[in-house]
Protein backbone atom coordinates (compact mmCIF):
# COMPACT_ATOMS: atom_id res chain seq x y z
CA UNK A 1 0.00 0.00 0.00
CA UNK A 2 3.01 2.27 0.80
CA UNK A 3 4.46 2.09 -2.94
CA UNK A 4 0.92 2.10 -4.22
CA UNK A 5 0.54 5.50 -2.90
CA UNK A 6 3.60 6.94 -3.50
CA UNK A 7 3.16 6.14 -6.91
CA UNK A 8 -0.28 7.99 -7.24
CA UNK A 9 1.51 10.97 -5.66
CA UNK A 10 3.61 11.02 -8.11
CA UNK A 11 0.61 10.15 -10.99
CA UNK A 12 -0.67 13.64 -9.91
CA UNK A 13 2.55 15.26 -9.88
CA UNK A 14 2.12 14.71 -13.59
CA UNK A 15 4.99 11.62 -14.02
CA UNK A 16 3.59 8.96 -15.98
CA UNK A 17 3.20 5.61 -14.57
CA UNK A 18 2.21 1.89 -16.00
CA UNK A 19 2.13 -1.22 -14.83
CA UNK A 20 4.93 -3.81 -14.86
CA UNK A 21 4.65 -5.30 -18.32
CA UNK A 22 4.18 -8.63 -18.63
CA UNK A 23 6.99 -9.83 -20.97
CA UNK A 24 9.96 -8.57 -18.33
CA UNK A 25 11.90 -6.69 -20.77
CA UNK A 26 14.14 -5.52 -18.21
CA UNK A 27 13.98 -7.67 -15.88
CA UNK A 28 15.89 -11.67 -15.63
CA UNK A 29 16.40 -14.22 -12.42
CA UNK A 30 13.73 -14.05 -9.83
CA UNK A 31 13.26 -10.27 -9.39
CA UNK A 32 9.81 -8.90 -10.09
CA UNK A 33 9.01 -5.78 -11.78
CA UNK A 34 6.64 -3.76 -8.81
CA UNK A 35 6.22 -0.28 -10.92
CA UNK A 36 7.94 2.21 -13.16
CA UNK A 37 7.55 5.77 -13.45
CA UNK A 38 8.76 7.50 -17.05
CA UNK A 39 9.18 11.15 -17.63
CA UNK A 40 9.23 12.14 -21.60
CA UNK A 41 12.23 14.82 -20.60
CA UNK A 42 15.30 13.76 -18.36
CA UNK A 43 14.56 13.83 -14.68
CA UNK A 44 16.07 16.87 -12.97
CA UNK A 45 17.78 16.51 -10.03
CA UNK A 46 15.09 17.62 -7.83
CA UNK A 47 12.20 15.46 -9.51
CA UNK A 48 14.10 12.62 -9.61
CA UNK A 49 15.26 12.40 -5.69
CA UNK A 50 11.46 13.28 -4.73
CA UNK A 51 10.45 9.95 -7.20
CA UNK A 52 12.78 8.19 -4.52
CA UNK A 53 12.15 9.58 -1.97
CA UNK A 54 7.81 9.09 -2.57
CA UNK A 55 9.11 5.01 -3.05
CA UNK A 56 11.25 4.99 -0.81
CA UNK A 57 9.29 6.73 2.24
CA UNK A 58 11.74 7.44 5.24
CA UNK A 59 14.65 5.17 3.87
CA UNK A 60 17.37 5.45 2.66
CA UNK A 61 18.65 4.66 -0.78
CA UNK A 62 22.00 3.30 -1.71
CA UNK A 63 23.73 4.16 -5.08
CA UNK A 64 25.10 0.99 -6.47
CA UNK A 65 28.95 0.98 -7.21
CA UNK A 66 29.35 -1.10 -10.41
CA UNK A 67 33.70 -1.71 -9.33
CA UNK A 68 31.93 -3.01 -6.09
CA UNK A 69 31.17 -6.81 -5.02
CA UNK A 70 28.04 -8.52 -6.88
CA UNK A 71 25.22 -9.58 -5.44
CA UNK A 72 23.58 -12.59 -7.94
CA UNK A 73 19.95 -11.46 -7.11
CA UNK A 74 20.43 -7.88 -8.18
CA UNK A 75 22.54 -8.83 -11.28
CA UNK A 76 19.85 -11.00 -12.10
CA UNK A 77 18.80 -7.71 -13.12
CA UNK A 78 21.66 -5.46 -14.38
CA UNK A 79 23.38 -7.80 -16.27
CA UNK A 80 21.13 -7.85 -19.55
CA UNK A 81 20.72 -3.84 -19.46
CA UNK A 82 24.89 -3.96 -18.81
CA UNK A 83 25.18 -5.80 -22.04
CA UNK A 84 22.64 -3.75 -23.74
CA UNK A 85 23.08 -0.83 -25.85
CA UNK A 86 20.20 0.44 -23.53
CA UNK A 87 22.70 0.44 -20.08
CA UNK A 88 21.47 2.25 -16.69
CA UNK A 89 22.29 5.58 -16.01
CA UNK A 90 21.80 4.93 -11.85
CA UNK A 91 21.23 2.14 -9.82
CA UNK A 92 19.71 2.34 -5.68
CA UNK A 93 18.86 -0.06 -3.44
CA UNK A 94 16.90 0.78 -0.59
CA UNK A 95 16.40 -2.62 2.39
CA UNK A 96 14.96 -0.91 4.91
CA UNK A 97 11.66 -2.57 4.08
CA UNK A 98 11.10 -6.48 4.04
CA UNK A 99 12.74 -7.18 0.54
CA UNK A 100 15.18 -5.13 -1.03
CA UNK A 101 14.24 -2.39 -4.02
CA UNK A 102 15.70 -1.81 -6.48
CA UNK A 103 15.70 1.52 -9.08
CA UNK A 104 17.41 1.82 -12.25
CA UNK A 105 16.89 5.17 -14.44
CA UNK A 106 17.11 4.66 -17.93
CA UNK A 107 17.44 6.10 -21.14
CA UNK A 108 13.62 6.25 -22.71
CA UNK A 109 13.77 8.23 -26.08
CA UNK A 110 13.95 11.86 -25.26
CA UNK A 111 13.42 10.91 -21.55
CA UNK A 112 14.18 8.63 -19.39
CA UNK A 113 12.22 5.86 -17.58
CA UNK A 114 12.72 4.72 -13.77
CA UNK A 115 12.16 1.00 -12.98
CA UNK A 116 11.46 -0.57 -10.21
CA UNK A 117 12.38 -4.05 -8.91
CA UNK A 118 11.76 -6.17 -5.81
CA UNK A 119 14.12 -8.81 -4.68
CA UNK A 120 14.19 -11.74 -2.83
CA UNK A 121 17.59 -10.52 -0.96
CA UNK A 122 20.46 -9.54 -1.36
CA UNK A 123 22.89 -12.67 -1.67
CA UNK A 124 26.73 -11.81 -1.84
CA UNK A 125 28.95 -14.05 0.03
CA UNK A 126 31.14 -11.71 2.43
CA UNK A 127 34.51 -11.15 1.35
CA UNK A 128 37.24 -9.38 3.79
CA UNK A 129 37.06 -5.62 3.27
CA UNK A 130 39.40 -3.36 1.03
CA UNK A 131 40.26 -0.29 -0.42
CA UNK A 132 40.01 0.52 -3.99
CA UNK A 133 43.86 0.90 -5.16
CA UNK A 134 43.14 4.10 -7.31
CA UNK A 135 40.60 6.25 -6.19
CA UNK A 136 39.72 9.01 -8.73
CA UNK A 137 38.88 12.04 -6.45
CA UNK A 138 36.63 13.51 -9.26
CA UNK A 139 34.62 10.24 -8.77
CA UNK A 140 35.51 9.77 -4.89
CA UNK A 141 34.60 12.99 -4.15
CA UNK A 142 31.60 13.86 -6.46
CA UNK A 143 29.00 15.81 -3.79
CA UNK A 144 32.21 17.75 -2.01
CA UNK A 145 34.02 21.02 -2.92
CA UNK A 146 38.14 21.65 -2.50
CA UNK A 147 38.37 24.33 -0.40
CA UNK A 148 41.98 24.23 -0.16
CA UNK A 149 44.71 22.22 -1.06
CA UNK A 150 44.24 19.74 2.19
CA UNK A 151 40.47 20.08 3.21
CA UNK A 152 36.86 19.37 0.78
CA UNK A 153 33.63 20.09 2.71
CA UNK A 154 30.18 18.45 1.05
CA UNK A 155 28.41 20.57 -0.42
CA UNK A 156 24.87 20.46 1.05
CA UNK A 157 26.27 19.90 4.88
CA UNK A 158 29.09 22.10 5.35
CA UNK A 159 29.69 20.34 8.63
CA UNK A 160 30.86 17.12 7.05
CA UNK A 161 34.32 17.62 5.86
CA UNK A 162 37.58 15.89 4.45
CA UNK A 163 40.85 16.55 5.79
CA UNK A 164 43.73 15.11 2.87
CA UNK A 165 46.74 13.28 4.88
CA UNK A 166 49.57 12.36 3.10
CA UNK A 167 48.56 8.79 3.72
CA UNK A 168 45.26 8.65 3.42
CA UNK A 169 42.20 11.29 4.55
CA UNK A 170 39.86 11.91 7.60
CA UNK A 171 36.15 12.60 7.45
CA UNK A 172 34.77 14.24 10.12
CA UNK A 173 30.81 15.50 10.99
CA UNK A 174 30.03 17.57 13.92
CA UNK A 175 26.49 17.74 14.49
CA UNK A 176 25.33 19.36 18.65
CA UNK A 177 23.74 16.12 20.40
CA UNK A 178 20.20 17.41 21.86
CA UNK A 179 21.34 13.93 24.29
CA UNK A 180 24.81 13.05 24.41
CA UNK A 181 25.95 9.75 26.29
CA UNK A 182 26.44 9.55 29.86
CA UNK A 183 28.08 6.93 31.50
CA UNK A 184 25.92 4.45 33.69
CA UNK A 185 26.94 5.16 37.43
CA UNK A 186 28.12 2.11 39.42
CA UNK A 187 27.96 -0.61 36.76
CA UNK A 188 30.13 -2.67 38.38
CA UNK A 189 27.80 -2.71 40.91
CA UNK A 190 24.85 -3.60 39.04
CA UNK A 191 23.24 -6.97 39.16
CA UNK A 192 24.08 -9.09 36.16
CA UNK A 193 20.69 -8.55 34.52
CA UNK A 194 20.97 -5.03 35.17
CA UNK A 195 24.22 -5.20 33.16
CA UNK A 196 22.70 -7.01 30.55
CA UNK A 197 19.94 -4.57 29.95
CA UNK A 198 22.63 -1.84 30.30
CA UNK A 199 24.99 -3.20 27.60
CA UNK A 200 22.03 -3.53 24.73
CA UNK A 201 20.98 -0.06 25.83
CA UNK A 202 24.54 1.31 24.85
CA UNK A 203 24.99 -1.49 21.87
CA UNK A 204 21.72 0.11 20.37
CA UNK A 205 22.85 3.33 20.67
CA UNK A 206 26.14 2.74 19.01
CA UNK A 207 24.43 0.87 16.33
CA UNK A 208 22.42 4.27 15.47
CA UNK A 209 25.87 5.72 15.96
CA UNK A 210 27.42 3.52 13.60
CA UNK A 211 24.44 3.79 11.12
CA UNK A 212 25.04 7.73 11.31
CA UNK A 213 28.51 7.74 10.27
CA UNK A 214 27.88 5.13 7.07
CA UNK A 215 25.32 7.74 5.69
CA UNK A 216 27.64 10.57 6.07
CA UNK A 217 30.81 8.75 5.22
CA UNK A 218 29.96 6.10 3.03
CA UNK A 219 27.22 6.78 1.14
CA UNK A 220 28.20 10.56 0.30
CA UNK A 221 31.54 8.99 -1.47
CA UNK A 222 31.92 6.85 -4.24
CA UNK A 223 34.28 3.86 -5.23
CA UNK A 224 36.32 4.06 -2.13
CA UNK A 225 35.54 0.18 -0.87
CA UNK A 226 34.71 -3.26 -2.48
CA UNK A 227 31.78 -3.19 -0.41
CA UNK A 228 28.55 -1.94 -1.58
CA UNK A 229 26.87 0.14 0.94
CA UNK A 230 24.14 -2.19 2.36
CA UNK A 231 26.80 -4.54 3.00
CA UNK A 232 27.84 -2.49 5.62
CA UNK A 233 25.09 -2.95 7.75
CA UNK A 234 25.01 -6.80 7.57
CA UNK A 235 26.19 -7.95 10.68
CA UNK A 236 27.58 -11.06 8.06
CA UNK A 237 29.79 -8.88 6.46
CA UNK A 238 30.50 -6.29 9.39
CA UNK A 239 30.72 -8.64 12.73
CA UNK A 240 34.55 -9.03 12.93
CA UNK A 241 35.45 -5.61 12.84
CA UNK A 242 32.93 -4.05 15.37
CA UNK A 243 33.07 -3.12 19.03
CA UNK A 244 32.54 -5.70 20.97
CA UNK A 245 30.96 -6.04 24.29
CA UNK A 246 33.62 -7.02 25.84
CA UNK A 247 35.72 -4.14 24.66
CA UNK A 248 32.06 -1.82 25.58
CA UNK A 249 31.67 -3.50 29.38
CA UNK A 250 35.39 -2.79 30.12
CA UNK A 251 34.54 0.83 29.31
CA UNK A 252 31.43 0.91 31.76
CA UNK A 253 33.71 -0.86 34.58
CA UNK A 254 35.98 1.65 34.16
CA UNK A 255 33.62 4.47 34.59
CA UNK A 256 35.06 7.02 32.05
CA UNK A 257 34.46 7.33 28.30
CA UNK A 258 38.26 7.56 26.39
CA UNK A 259 37.76 10.89 24.02
CA UNK A 260 36.67 8.70 21.26
CA UNK A 261 35.12 5.34 20.75
CA UNK A 262 36.18 2.76 18.06
CA UNK A 263 32.97 1.22 17.07
CA UNK A 264 35.11 0.27 13.98
CA UNK A 265 38.38 -0.71 12.93
CA UNK A 266 39.33 -3.11 10.20
CA UNK A 267 42.66 -3.85 8.83
CA UNK A 268 42.76 -4.43 5.38
CA UNK A 269 45.32 -7.17 3.80
CA UNK A 270 47.16 -5.23 2.61
CA UNK A 271 47.81 -2.98 6.10
CA UNK A 272 45.59 -0.35 5.46
CA UNK A 273 43.64 0.80 8.65
CA UNK A 274 39.89 1.84 8.37
CA UNK A 275 38.38 3.47 11.50
CA UNK A 276 34.97 4.67 12.27
CA UNK A 277 35.29 6.73 15.63
CA UNK A 278 32.53 8.66 18.04
CA UNK A 279 32.43 10.95 21.05
CA UNK A 280 28.93 10.46 21.96
CA UNK A 281 28.40 13.97 21.96
CA UNK A 282 27.74 14.85 17.98
CA UNK A 283 30.95 14.21 16.84
CA UNK A 284 32.19 11.47 14.36
CA UNK A 285 34.76 10.32 12.27
CA UNK A 286 36.26 7.82 9.34
CA UNK A 287 39.88 7.93 9.65
CA UNK A 288 41.21 5.99 6.98
CA UNK A 289 45.40 5.45 6.94
CA UNK A 290 47.74 3.84 3.77
CA UNK A 291 50.95 1.87 5.46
Amino acid sequence: MKIFNAFVFILVTTVCIWAAPKAKPYTAGSAKVVGAVESRTPFSGERLFATLDSVGGSGTWMEWDVNGVKDPSLMGVLDPMLKSLNKPEMVWVITERSKPLVAVLLPKGAGEVMMFYELAKLDAAPVTLSINPVLAPDVVFRDYEQINDKELVHRDRNSLKVQLLKNGFRFTYEKKEDKPLRMEPDYAQKTFTEKKSILRDYEDYFKYEYSLMLRAFVQSTRGIFNWQPWHWYMSEWNARYMLKRDELEAILVKGVFPPLITLFRAKTAVGETIEFKTNGSGYWELLLVRP
